[in-house]
């Protein structure tokens, strides 16, 4: 009878612990992201299939400005790997970081994203908070919120990807979070972080911030296309390897 017991109770633990885990990466849904979500999934996971990898593996974003560029990696085992270049439509400001609201500036920094940063009910089709300001920057005293990665091609300090786009984005991510990735990284540069860039800006006011950017840039490729584990210590992001 004991052990009867004590197996009806440990069914009834793991019931409830599957209950916590699903809530806790439900994500917020509309009948537009519904809707798209069905429309996407078929085409993406032909596409994912093509090149190896598998629909709702963990993923990671970089963007780089100057290039206008977003980069979504995909995990396959020991390591991620790219699955697309996304063009950015438009984004606000020059290069540098945002440091206060109102300053038209979008964002440079490590950000991560969990699903009740994601927003299907979006003024621009369908969006993601990046988590600005982080926690580095509001120890900085900047200041704004509610910056995104957004479809429509419109900005005020956001990236705007497009429709399209934002529609295979949206899906991946949200897929990813619904499998079990408890948040995903946002990783935002100037520009490439190469030697000659860096040389070409080495007059900025940015330059040293930058530098510390380039730290969790190359961190990346030192720990084998892993995106680092980001932390502040005195002001400064510092970076070590993650778990996932």
């Amino acid at each position: 009878m004991n052990k009867i017991k004590s197996l009806i109770s440990t069914i009834i633990c793991i019931l409830i612990l599957a209950q916590f885990v699903e809530a806790a990466n439900t994500s917020p849904e509309s009948r537009l992201s519904k809707n798209v979500t069905n429309k996407i999934l078929p085409k993406i996971s032909k596409e994912l299939k093509k090149k190896g990898l598998k629909l709702g593996e963990k993923i990671y974003i970089r963007i780089f400005k100057e290039e206008s560029l977003l980069e979504l990696w995909i995990k396959n085992i020991n390591e991620y790997r790219l699955f697309k270049s996304y063009k950015i439509c438009n984004y606000s400001g020059k290069l540098g970081p945002k440091t206060k609201k109102g300053d038209m500036q979008s964002p440079e920094g490590f950000y991560f994203v969990k699903s009740n940063n994601l927003n299907p009910y979006s003024s621009y089709h369908l969006s993601f908070n990046i988590g600005y300001p982080n926690r580095y920057e509001r120890e900085k005293g900047y200041t704004g919120s509610a910056l995104m990665i957004h479809g429509e091609c419109v900005s005020i300090g956001c990236y705007a990807m497009t429709n399209p786009f934002i529609e295979e984005i949206y899906t991946l991510v949200q897929t990813a979070l619904q499998y079990g990735q408890p948040y995903f990284r946002v990783h935002i540069f100037p520009f490439r972080m190469t030697r000659e860039n860096m040389k070409k800006y080495e007059n900025s006011d940015w330059i040293e911030f930058w530098k510390n950017l380039k730290e969790g840039h190359d961190k990346f490729i030192e720990y084998g296309n892993i995106p680092p584990n980001v932390e502040i210590q005195n002001s400064k992001y510092i970076f070590n390897k993650s778990k996932f």
